[in-house]
């Protein structure tokens, strides 16, 4: 289940792309596919574990195309252990509302960023959050859990602090926002069988949605997303400055082949 929408962030063969925060995986495997030469890092060592086995049984499938390249590994988003300019893309989905320092990830994506690259930004939508934290302290008074809710205005302004440039936005998940406000109202912990009625049935239809992909919830879906669509996405590009113009991508390229370090597939 992408959050990013390819289809308005286009990726290129052989693009550096950084997934900043990348949890299981979704959006490195997709970049993998396109051919890009991805970095996945998270600060969760059994997640990028987990992400390096799957990257090396992509490769092992032939999923990916000659010339693309994953790596995974461990790092925090605050200090990231690549020169400036390393990246073409870089995608950030469902992290920076757990980060106290939101200003300085930011900072640390730009930094990494080359002049011209594009970034994408996903964060939890307000009113559907909003809703959530209505119903459920234990859904963000949690270790690790949500510590804010951004209004779409407050998130492109921080953007465009951070010296970026943002070009496109858009609603995504619509058909989740209602699941996530059952699991708020019967309770966020219980899962599996110990779920409530309502929550395992509506777990069904999205997990039927995913695996199906039928005509009447994509339309569905494409009607809510709008309205009640439980993520907000920004696209963004850094701007060319006289100062950074001149910089070759090349030598790039080769110092961050050289500072990464991880599981290769």
């Amino acid at each position: 289940m992408l959050t990013v929408d390819f289809s308005r962030f286009p990726l290129a063969p052989g693009d550096r792309v950084l997934d900043l925060g990348c949890g299981a995986g979704r959006h490195a495997f997709e970049c993998y596919r396109r051919g890009a030469r991805v970095v996945a890092l998270d600060r969760n060592a059994d997640e990028i574990r987990e992400v390096a086995t799957w990257f090396a049984a992509m490769k092992e499938a032939g999923e990916a195309p000659a010339g693309a390249t994953a790596t995974a590994m461990e790092g925090d988003a605050l200090a990231l252990p690549f020169p400036d300019s390393s990246f073409d893309v870089v995608i950030i989905s469902e992290v920076m509302e757990h980060i106290p320092d939101d200003k300085g990830v930011l900072a640390e994506m730009v930094r990494v960023l080359r002049p011209g690259g594009r970034i994408a930004v996903t964060v939890p939508r307000y009113g559907p959050e909003k809703v959530c934290w209505a119903l459920s302290d234990e859904y963000h008074e949690v270790e690790g859990g949500h510590i804010r809710i951004y209004r779409a205005d407050e998130l492109l302004g921080r953007m465009r602090e951070a010296g970026l440039r943002p070009y496109g936005t858009h609603h995504a998940h619509g058909l989740h926002s209602p699941y996530w406000w059952l699991k708020c109202a019967f309770g966020v912990r219980r899962d599996g069988d110990e779920a409530a009625l309502p929550v395992r049935a509506y777990h069904k239809l999205l997990v039927w949605d995913i695996m199906k992909r039928p005509l009447a919830t994509r339309l569905a879906e494409r009607a809510l997303d709008p309205l009640i669509g439980k993520s907000f996405v920004a696209y963004a590009t850094k701007p060319h400055t006289p100062e950074t113009a001149a910089e070759a991508e090349p030598a790039a390229g080769a110092d961050t082949a050289a500072a990464v370090s991880g599981v290769r597939a």
